[in-house]
């Protein structure tokens, strides 16, 4: 519920990062978490959701806990199900706001985010993702832009977004009684579908070009294999989401093997160019466009591809 502040009404906030075993990165961004909190009246509350059942986060959050800082343990695998478990926390919060847990906000992310979405009453607000790099990247993973911020007008309307920088209007989500599918949960596209679906209903998405975060982009995704297998991974869940939403599956797998099988002609064609010409962005966005259309085509015929696979949740010693 809004709260009156000097006789004004401001929104009541939750701010929620779904963790996995990533222990060394709260550190890291809950103090910058915190003091944008303090900035809202009221202040923001925050709520590290822990995806490991060995409650792996639970000691590294003891020190930070207190009236702003909450700590909880969703145990079903899937960022469906800690995302899900974020909106159940935020009860009684007019918004929701998700962060990734590899990311870290700029100034005045939080206030921009809320500032936007006070100017125009909509049902969620997205900001852009910049690269942070642990290692210079090779002029193969520079050319393909696969890391290359997405650069929008301020306001724009989205037919979708991601949820690694998010704002949502929990009054307008709740009334379309909508969540995350947890059939994307260990796949990835959650998301996707969630906020697609949306703006199917008739809700708004727009876009705060100054709400900015920074993903830290570790050496082990600076690679030729895991960027080609991450664009399969999204391209997959993209055309499983359409399909899903779909009023007419068949003709949409129809168009979608259409489209893909085009996207593999056009990417070979871009390919066998730069392998000609020595020109690296054509050998780079050639090899992703085929790895785009593999992904289109198997997702169009109901073949997941795994993101957030684990193995079986261990037991992880506590403190007592």
């Amino acid at each position: 519920m809004s709260a009156s502040v000097g006789g004004r009404s401001f929104p009541t906030v939750t701010v929620a990062m779904a963790t996995y075993q990533r222990v060394d990165r709260l550190a890291s961004v809950l103090p910058a978490l915190t003091e944008q909190a303090s900035r809202l009246a009221p202040p923001a509350r925050i709520v590290v959701v822990d995806n490991d059942a060995g409650r792996s986060a639970e000691d590294a959050m003891s020190s930070w806990l207190g009236p702003l800082v909450h700590y909880v343990c969703e145990p079903t695998p899937g960022i469906a199900a800690a995302r899900n478990r974020a909106i159940d926390e935020a009860v009684g919060s007019d918004l929701l706001v998700f962060l990734d847990d590899d990311e870290m906000p700029c100034s005045n992310w939080l206030v921009e985010l809320v500032s936007a979405w006070q100017r125009w009453g909509c049902a969620a607000v997205a900001g852009p993702v910049h690269s942070r790099f642990a290692t210079t990247p090779e002029p193969w993973i520079v050319a393909s832009g696969v890391f290359d911020p997405i650069d929008r007008a301020d306001g724009q309307r989205l037919g979708g977004a991601a949820s690694n920088n998010l704002l949502l209007d929990l009054g307008q989500l709740r009334r379309t009684g909508l969540r995350f599918a947890p059939e994307f949960g260990l796949s990835g596209g959650s998301d996707t579908m969630l906020t697609h679906e949306m703006v199917r209903r008739g809700l708004e998405i727009r876009w705060c070009a100054t709400a900015r975060v920074i993903e830290d982009v570790p050496s082990s995704r600076l690679s030729r294999r895991w960027v080609r297998r991450r664009t399969v991974r999204t391209s997959n869940d993209w055309s499983r989401v359409a399909i899903a939403l779909a009023d007419r599956p068949i003709r949409e797998r129809a168009d979608l093997t259409a489209r893909a099988a085009l996207r593999a002609v056009q990417g070979l064609a871009r390919r066998v160019k730069g392998t000609l010409t020595g020109q690296v962005s054509d050998q780079a966005r050639g090899d992703l466009a085929l790895a785009s259309a593999w992904g289109m085509l198997i997702g169009a015929y109901g073949v997941t591809k795994i993101e957030y696979g684990r193995d079986a949740p261990r037991a992880t010693p506590r403190s007592r």
